[in-house]
């Protein structure tokens, strides 16, 4: 393991935490608060990052980041749906 995927899985960990309560206020109050200019172009961003990540063989960076991705991805479904 290369310590470029320590450093890089353990900030993927503070932003998955940092967007889980977001993500969880959104299905509490059914509501979409994020705007879909910031968490599209996100969520695109981490996914193709995560595939970045997994030419690079930083598995565990990949891993984290499609995750937050999906979070990204998530925020996004939740604008279109709680209009």
């Amino acid at each position: 393991m290369l310590w470029q995927d320590i450093i890089i899985t353990i900030i993927s960990i503070m932003f998955v935490f940092a967007l889980i309560p977001q993500v969880y206020y959104g299905f509490k109050n059914k509501k979409g608060s994020i705007v879909i200019s910031t968490s599209l172009p996100n969520s695109i961003g981490m996914y193709v990052m995560s595939i970045v990540y997994l030419t690079l063989s930083l598995k565990f960076s990949a891993l984290l980041g499609f995750f937050t991705a999906s979070l990204w991805l998530t925020l996004f479904i939740q604008k279109i749906v709680y209009k």
